[in-house]
């Protein structure tokens, strides 16, 4: 810019003196006539020429450029959703004009919509235009894991030009470590913990239940207490103090927006858990043998 501004300044001042020369010329002409005039036309011409020029150059050079359309790369590439809610990959695009945008899935190359028509079977996906910001989402209601996969937004010019988005469906998964069945001594501390992740937005809240009924953290049997750390991860710990035999049971993890998770405790005293596992084996085997026994009774009265 400030190198066509000098040259601009630089011929304007020749231009000028060639003008302030060929006046004085031409007074030299009419007095002593021995210049040819047509030379000193020629060269204010030509004068003139170069300037007009230099001129039509930098207004070139600071014409605003018509590049077509072009996305907003400051949109992310990665969306993510939980199964089921409805999700919108965001495609911005500058200059549009006259042209089409139409949304394609690179797995199977299907043509999803054009313009704000759908243009396949499935109608859980829809075009979405917004006139203000100039976007082009593509709106995926009750989204499943199949789902998941690159997703372009395509413009109309010759040849297309797309941006492509990776789309990711996640499912919360909740877990207790140590599950299903924990064993702790009496009179020792039990510490469950539950782990929720996958979520787009952490849990409003984490509930604790025992055999079903919601923990209350103010009884009088005391030194219970849970703590909540919320984040991309959310674990909840449930900690209890000098477990009893009445501590035993079914211990349920309930986030307020993804799937409950259980684990059964058992407080031994003494027992060892293998012994635990054998009582148990043994009344399985007792049963089944008292069922035997009884079917055998049944069909000996019949005959």
């Amino acid at each position: 810019m400030f190198r066509n501004s000098k040259a601009i300044c630089g011929l304007a001042i020749i231009f000028i003196f060639f003008h302030r020369t060929i006046d004085c010329q031409y007074v030299y002409i009419d007095h002593s006539q021995q210049i040819n005039g047509s030379e000193l036309v020629q060269k204010s011409r030509g004068a003139e020429e170069a300037f007009d020029s230099l001129g039509e150059t930098y207004l070139k050079s600071h014409r605003p450029l018509d590049r077509g359309p072009y996305f907003d790369t400051s949109a992310t590439k990665n969306v993510t959703s939980l199964v089921g809610k409805t999700a919108h990959l965001n495609c911005r695009i500058k200059n549009l004009g006259n042209k089409t945008v139409s949304w394609i899935r690179h797995r199977d190359l299907h043509l999803l919509t054009v313009g704000e028509s759908t243009y396949t079977s499935d109608q859980r996906f829809t075009s979405i235009y917004n006139k203000i910001t100039g976007d082009w989402s593509l709106q995926i209601k009750f989204p499943q894991i199949r789902d998941s996969g690159v997703y372009e937004c395509q413009v109309s010019t010759t040849p297309p030009v797309g941006y492509t988005m990776v789309f990711s469906v996640v499912e919360p998964i909740t877990t207790i470590p140590g599950g299903p069945e924990l064993y702790i001594d009496m009179g020792s501390t039990v510490n469950l913990t539950c782990i929720v992740k996958h979520l787009p937005d952490p849990p409003l809240t984490v509930h604790w239940t025992h055999n079903n009924e919601e923990i209350n953290y103010d009884s009088p049997r005391g030194g219970v207490s849970v703590i909540t750390e919320k984040g991309d991860i959310t674990t909840s710990y449930l900690l209890i103090q000098k477990a009893r035999i009445s501590d035993s049971g079914r211990y349920s993890c309930l986030p307020s927006n993804a799937n409950s998770k259980s684990v059964n405790v058992h407080v031994l005293n003494g027992d060892h858990p293998a012994a635990v596992q054998r009582a148990g084996d043994s009344l399985k085997y007792c049963s089944n043998l008292i069922v035997v026994l009884i079917v055998s009774r049944i069909i000996y009265i019949v005959h």
